[in-house]
């Protein structure tokens, strides 16, 4: 007799919770059984205790159940077993998709790394393409609690193409509460190809605001550390984001993928360990600074140092002495300008090669040095003294102090390179005694890092990520490009929001200072965060900020909420913050940085707190006011957007102030209301 059915039996969701439950379960057993490992027997000494006391804290860490997180988020039923043609699932094998790969006590799959190849179906069958899969389920979450699934049979003839899921919609329109979030439960075909392309080769994405070009590239380097993890775990991988603000904004989204170990900078971070920035440098200097002809600059006043020379080097050994003609040092010293390697490994190659010089004399005088008298020889006063003079040692940040307050010195190294007002430009007003009192700019630092690398080359990671990208001046590029040099990259920007002067013009021209010319550009036009309407209004500011740019199609359904409304002050700006708040979700005011002073003021009157940009956002603070040069891939539910005219003025030109406006307007994720006493820029019209 057969047993009846439980309600479980009977009912698709109460089995999907129960599977839940079960996998769960699991997760804690595979937290425990990490956190119960005892070294004690198996580590030779104290350093390989450290070490793997680390790896295990780590994996401890990436297996945590975070509740209010999705453990799985979708469903694949396959067709039939692997074949040659087929992909990895096997008849009647059922995989659920999540965010890292859990397993029962006797090894089997309980829920799927997103990244695996079994789960790449999940992102990119179709009806027209189903890649064997008869059944993809999404599920519906609230907090932590399975609440709701959605089925596409994409196999069965008789079914139709489904329209947009709305669990899909529901989870993209979702309020944006604390930092940004992975989007692993949403990712698209078009994005999953770049998210999921080799690591061997360097991939450029322009996407407009809303398309998700931060969340792939931080899910690209999730794939990258799956697919290549011993390779990476060797070389390293890092992002590198405009400012701070930024980074503690996304910091959240490796973990949350469960990678804990990439590490996260800004250009600024990165070249600021050569010399400390605590200067600015007006609009005209920072851009001719930051061209890339200033390395060529750099690069003779780095080689100009050496002299060719005019005395034989003799090295007394005993009785004898052994006599090194001056034409055959300018030999040695020719073939190693001519070699181009770094000015610092062509120094210390020198003494070694003064050294084989006396020692092929001493062949033919009938010695038979080895290797140690070649080292003794390389290390004789006389050599060390000729390697002195010839080939002396450079110190980066003087080289670069001197170019920047010696004005016969930057001409020289300058000449045909810079004209006379450029040089005029760069040149510092004042003499400075010391490296230590320079009051550096960012663009110097820059500088330095590339003067630093001439002289000894930079470490190389596997893997570079780098966020809005348009806004890198070329020299900065190099900077970047030489700390991947024998690794690739992932390039991330959009040409419409560059706010710098010396702003991105193109991607073939940024991948080329980047040193990566073999980097495939993608782009990106899909607008899942900014809703329709918002988005229609921007965009009537593309043509004067980026002609040619393909606008951002909104596929949000919800077409969100919009209005422009004429003010007589600031009171009705604070009213309109009140009225976003009493809607679920963040706000956050966006303002021109001079009227930022007067809006803190005016909101601790009204008795609203408010967060600054990067700040998590709270059930009791949800309200940031953010500065617009800040605003830059930041997002909020709903945003009040202050003054336009003001956002515009406050750029140095018309064109950068268009495009800082143009990113203020996009940063809304459900609504926005942009309020105005002054008339509204003409492009807007």
């Amino acid at each position: 007799m057969s047993t009846p059915p439980t309600p479980v039996d009977d009912d698709p969701l109460a089995r999907e919770r129960a599977h839940l439950a079960r996998s769960r379960a699991a997760l804690r057993a595979m937290r425990e059984d990490a956190e119960s490992l005892d070294i004690s027997d198996v580590t030779a000494n104290w350093v390989n205790a450290q070490i793997l006391e680390r790896q295990i804290g780590e994996r401890i860490k990436a297996l945590a159940d975070l509740s209010h997180t999705p453990l799985f988020f979708g469903r694949l039923d396959y067709l039939h077993a692997p074949g040659a043609e087929q992909a990895e699932g096997g008849e009647g094998e059922r995989f659920y998709i999540g965010r890292r790969h859990v397993h029962d006590h006797d090894g089997d799959p309980m829920v799927i790394d997103w990244r695996a190849p079994v789960s790449q179906p999940f992102y990119r069958a179709s009806k027209k393409a189903p890649m064997d899969i008869a059944l993809r389920r999404r599920f519906g979450y609230t907090g932590g609690d399975l609440t709701a699934y959605e089925d596409e049979h994409l196999s069965d003839p008789a079914e139709a193409a489904a329209a947009t899921s709305k669990l899909l919609q529901q989870e993209i329109e979702r309020p944006r509460v604390g930092p940004m979030r992975d989007i692993v439960a949403t990712i698209q075909p078009e994005q999953d190809e770049i998210v999921r392309s080799g690591l061997g080769g360097t991939v450029c994405v322009q996407g407009g605001p809303g398309t998700g070009k931060t969340a792939v590239g931080l899910h690209r380097v999730a794939y990258l550390l799956y697919a290549h993890r011993e390779r990476l775990a060797r070389t390293g991988t890092l992002v590198i984001g405009p400012n701070s603000s930024f980074l503690h904004y996304i910091e959240q989204v490796l973990p949350a993928l469960g990678e804990l170990a990439v590490q996260q900078a800004t250009v600024d971070d990165l070249v600021s360990r050569t010399a400390e920035v605590r200067g600015t440098d007006d609009a005209a200097a920072a851009v001719i600074k930051g061209d890339a002809r200033m390395a060529e600059v750099l690069r003779r006043a780095v080689y100009a140092h050496v002299s060719m020379p005019a005395e034989p080097v003799v090295v007394v050994r005993g009785s004898r002495r052994w006599r090194v003609p001056a034409y055959e040092l300018e030999v040695i010293v020719r073939e190693l300008l001519d070699r181009d390697i770094r000015y610092g490994a062509a120094r210390e190659a020198l003494p070694q090669r003064i050294a084989h010089a006396v020692l092929v004399q001493m062949e033919h005088s009938g010695e038979a040095p080895d290797d140690r008298v070649q080292d003794a020889v390389a290390r004789n006063s006389a050599v060390k003294a000729a390697v002195k003079a010839i080939w002396p040692p450079v110190d980066p940040a003087k080289l670069v102090l001197r170019l920047l307050t010696d004005a016969d010195f930057l001409a020289v190294h300058a000449e045909g390179v810079l004209t006379e007002d450029e040089q005029k430009t760069i040149l510092w007003a004042k003499p400075v005694r010391s490296v230590k009192s320079a009051k550096w700019a960012p663009a110097d630092a820059v500088l330095i890092d590339e003067a630093n690398d001439l002289i000894q080359r930079t470490h190389s990671l596997g893997h570079v990520v780098l966020d809005e990208a348009q806004d890198l001046s070329p020299m900065q590029y190099r900077a970047v490009g030489r700390r991947c040099t024998t690794g690739s990259a992932t390039v991330l920007g959009d040409l419409a929001q560059g706010t710098t002067p010396w702003a991105t013009r193109s991607w073939d021209e940024a991948l080329a200072h980047l040193g990566k010319t073999d980097g495939v550009i993608e782009e990106l036009t899909a607008g899942f965060r900014v809703p329709t309407d918002v988005i229609t209004y921007a965009s009537r500011l593309l043509p004067h900020i980026a002609p040619g740019l393909t606008p951002v199609a909104s596929v949000r359904e919800n077409p969100g909420f919009f209005d422009v409304r004429a003010i007589s002050g600031t009171a009705e700006v604070i009213a309109a913050c009140e009225e976003l708040l009493r809607r679920e979700g963040s706000t956050g005011l966006i303002a021109a940085d001079a009227r930022i002073p007067a809006l803190a003021e005016a909101l601790a009157e009204a008795g609203i707190g408010c967060l600054a940009p990067g700040e998590e956002t709270t059930a009791e603070t949800r309200l940031t006011l953010v500065p617009a040069s800040l605003a830059k891939g930041l997002e909020y539910d709903y945003v009040v957007l202050d003054e336009p005219r003001a956002v515009v003025d406050g750029e140095p030109d018309e064109r950068t102030g268009l495009r800082r406006l143009y990113v203020s307007l996009t940063r809304a994720v459900s609504g926005l209301i942009v309020t105005h006493a002054a008339p509204l820029p003409a492009q807007l019209g």
